[in-house]
């Protein structure tokens, strides 16, 4: 597997300058430029690559920077930011100017600010490398001009926090112990440079406490803990640049500490670097050490690096895209805008490319100041809500499900490894509490595989199953995994790569279902199965919907999807063994119910449940993920039945957040209901930057709305079942496009529709052309 992603990675260079003009063909118009500096953090570009995402803003004639990096987890599982940084010219061209201009350059991947005051005309470049971990901030001028660069930050002094504050760090909200957030080391060396780290202490953790709370002892020494010996941070500094002093400061609700470098002459050209270290060694020393290689290539190569990550950005945006209306004439019409936002996110997702996590669904890479979104959360940049090292299944999914079609395989291993890396951690709790085999994971998980303490609850009824967290939402909802699992399986029919590695996952996953609910039984009546064979699933539970659950539908829907799809697998993935067990557990996967409303045979939930306590949709989970039902399939009156009638509150149809609506409609062919649920998906945000969408359900920016309404948008275009390639299932036939998408068994497909005809359409490879099947534009 990691020699896949290596060639993947390579492939990047070959087609860079055949790349380049398409590229520059449909992006430019998409580019965002602003002509006025910024409010707040709260109207930041993003910037990224790699493994780091930057907001980058301009206000009170400063540069401002808030710097993340993938994989920031301290000792309570917060996912701090490395700091802030602030770049001051003089003379300021940014103060009461003649020009002022900040634009996202999508298809070099950098912001660039430009202003002129008084004929002195300056420019900063900001932009991230994509194969090492080093931000750049190019300033030139045309006349000599001096630079003060600070690093800020407010983690300079212990701090307990406050109030709502623990949701940061979810597991300490509600606990009986303090949640310290604990001071970073900040410093000038003596080569001039301004070092700071943050290095987690290894007692009293959030692994401890959760392995206490969950009476996990007994095998503590066998889990695993990613945020032992974390240390993570950087250094700053520049060829002209020399220590400065210590200021004090408040930027919103803040104190912070800033360390400051100032040119040493005025020149017309300077380099400011940051450099940013995540990893796990025992001491600083070694860290250092890990951290030479890449303070040596800040120095050196710097076009020759900026050429590698432009490069690696044109081939990003040449693999795949989708532009409606895309004559740059139509830009004021709301198709245009959705086809822009469709772009934009997935820049945002592609700063992550590379991280060692999973993209965050509660605001990835690009959280500020929680005050400019809520006023009573006057909290650090390190807050965001449902937590930083703690992970919402349910909405991560939306984040990665995308990439499939967009061809972005790269960047779908962090989300793969985050569970294969818990596994163990998994299997050991279905061993301690159950006694049985197979992996058990939870909907709300911290990043080592145990469920977040404040979802898993302190106070407890005296012999209530330990295994089980204590919270009408996510009591007994196990079966997110096997989507992940079938995510893997389709990564395989897209790809081709070999997903070895994987398979003890999606064995343990499966074996947890099947051995889980047979205990369960037995628990209850010597007969461990059905009378028809069948394993009854309860208790459990149809997403955070339909509670107390018998047989719910994503979990069949889930088991059968994943089983089906192991089996097709080539033979050599599976023993005859492992294959024989397939075949058995497959027989003994109940079927999906259903249930008559309003005179309409629709899809049931589940076959019986106690209440109903959240608002998805879970009844149509056989549509979406995992295609029971859908176009060219048996059965699709009685999904439409479902969308149409089979609801039992309002409010399961929803735009905002992980709410599916439009991607249900898509994946059945309703298309004026899919391009409305579209557009109030994709339009514009709230905030300045288009695709900064939320709160919501969660945070700014929303992570599961875009990738909600990416996929939404992709299966209003293309749509597959096995070898067969549904063109424009739910695309409404005045909308203008130009895409090029990426479906299973290597294939790209590329198009163009133009007033309604197919003006151009190309398969690759070509012996697939006979799978398409153009459907025509009726609703």
């Amino acid at each position: 597997m990691a020699l896949v992603f290596k060639v993947l990675l390579f492939s990047v260079f070959i087609n860079a300058a055949v790349n380049q003009c398409l590229a520059q063909s449909y992006l430019s118009p998409y580019n965002i430029s602003w002509d006025k500096p910024s409010e707040n953090a709260l109207e930041s570009m993003p910037c990224g690559g790699g493994d780091i995402g930057l907001n980058v803003w301009v206000e009170n004639g400063d540069l401002l920077i808030y710097l993340s990096q993938s994989g920031t987890f301290d000792e309570l599982n917060a996912f701090l930011k490395p700091g802030r940084v602030r770049i001051t010219l003089n003379p300021n061209p940014f103060i009461d100017g003649t020009l002022f201009n900040q634009t996202l350059k999508l298809e070099q991947g950098y912001v660039e600010i430009r202003g002129e005051k008084n004929g002195c005309i300056s420019t900063i470049k900001v932009w991230v490398d994509v194969f090492y971990p080093i931000i750049n901030a190019d300033v030139s001028s045309n006349e000599p001009i001096d630079v003060v660069a600070a690093y800020e930050s407010w983690r300079f002094n212990d701090r307990e926090l406050q109030k709502l504050e623990p949701d940061m760090c979810r597991s300490y909200l509600g606990a009986p112990y303090k949640p310290i957030i604990r001071a970073d080391s900040i410093s000038f060396t003596p080569s001039n440079e301004i070092e700071f780290y943050h290095q987690n202490r290894n007692d009293s953790t959030v692994f401890d406490m959760l392995v206490e709370q969950q009476k996990l002892e007994t095998v503590k020494d066998k889990l695993w803990n990613p945020n032992k010996n974390r240390i993570f941070g950087g250094i700053m500094f520049g060829e002209n640049m020399q220590s400065y002093g210590i200021s004090n400061g408040q930027y919103a609700s803040t104190p912070y500490k800033s360390w400051l470098l100032k040119s040493k002459t005025p020149v017309k050209n300077h380099t400011i670097n940051i450099c940013l270290q995540t990893t796990n060694v025992e001491n600083i020393d070694d860290w250092r050490k890990a951290f030479s290689g890449v303070k040596i290539e800040a120095r050196k190569n710097l076009q020759k690096r900026h050429q590698k990550t432009i490069n690696w950005w044109r081939e990003f945006w040449n693999r795949s895209y989708i532009c409606i209306d895309h004559d740059e004439k139509n830009k004021d019409t709301i198709q245009w805008q959705i086809g822009r936002n469709y772009q934009l996110f997935r820049y945002q997702l592609g700063c992550n490319a590379y991280g060692r996590y999973p993209t965050k669904f509660n605001g990835g890479l690009f959280t500020v100041d929680p005050v400019f979104i809520d006023t009573i959360r006057p909290f650090t940049p390190d807050f965001r809500r449902w937590g930083g090292g703690s992970f919402t299944a349910q909405n991560q999914r939306l984040v990665y499900w995308p990439m499939l079609k967009s061809g972005d395989f790269d960047m779908m291993k962090p989300q793969f490894d985050f569970y294969l890396n818990m596994l163990r951690n998994a299997e050991l709790r279905s061993l301690v509490y159950w006694g049985h085999s197979g992996a058990c994971f939870t909907e709300q998980i911290e990043n080592f595989g145990l469920p977040v303490a404040f979802e898993y609850k302190w106070k407890r009824p005296v012999g209530f199953d330990d295994g089980v967290s204590y919270n009408a939402w996510v009591e007994y909802h196990w079966d997110t995994a096997l989507e992940f699992c079938y995510m893997i399986l389709d990564y395989e029919r897209f790809t081709g790569c070999d997903i070895s590695e994987y398979l003890p996952l999606i064995e343990s996953c499966l074996r947890f279902f099947d051995q889980h609910y047979q205990y369960r039984s037995s628990m209850r009546t010597p007969k461990m199965l059905d009378e028809n064979g069948h394993l009854v699933i309860y208790p459990g539970t149809a997403c955070e919907t339909y509670k107390m659950a018998t047989n719910p539908v994503t979990t069949i829907a889930a088991l059968r999807s994943v089983i089906t799809r192991a089996l097709e697998l080539d033979n050599d993935y599976w023993s005859d063994d492992q294959r024989d067990y397939l075949l058995g557990l497959g027989t003994r996967i109940p079927p999906i119910s259903f249930r008559n409303k309003n005179g309409y045979q629709t899809i049931s939930p589940a076959k019986s449940w106690e209440r109903i306590n959240n608002v998805e949709l879970p009844q149509l989970y056989p549509v979406f993920p995992y295609g029971i039902y859908g176009i060219g399939k048996p059965g699709i009156d009685i999904a439409i039945n479902t969308w149409r009638h089979g609801i039992d509150r309002p409010d399961q149809k929803q735009i905002k957040s992980w709410h599916q609506d439009a991607i249900f409609c898509a994946r059945l062919g309703l298309i004026n209901e899919a391009a409305d649920l579209t557009i109030q998906k994709l339009k514009n945000a709230d905030q300045r930057f288009p695709t900064f969408w939320g709160p919501g359900h969660d945070w700014v920016p929303d992570h599961n709305w875009g990738g909600s309404g990416m996929i939404g948008l992709q299966e209003m275009l293309m749509q597959t079942d096995s070898t067969k390639i549904y063109l424009f299932p739910a695309w409404p036939k005045d909308w203008d496009v130009k895409f090029k998408l990426h479906a299973p068994f290597n294939t790209i497909v590329e198009g163009q529709l133009e007033n309604g005809k197919i003006i151009k359409l190309q398969v690759t490879p070509k012996e697939r052309s006979g799978d398409i099947i153009c459907l025509p534009f009726n609703d």
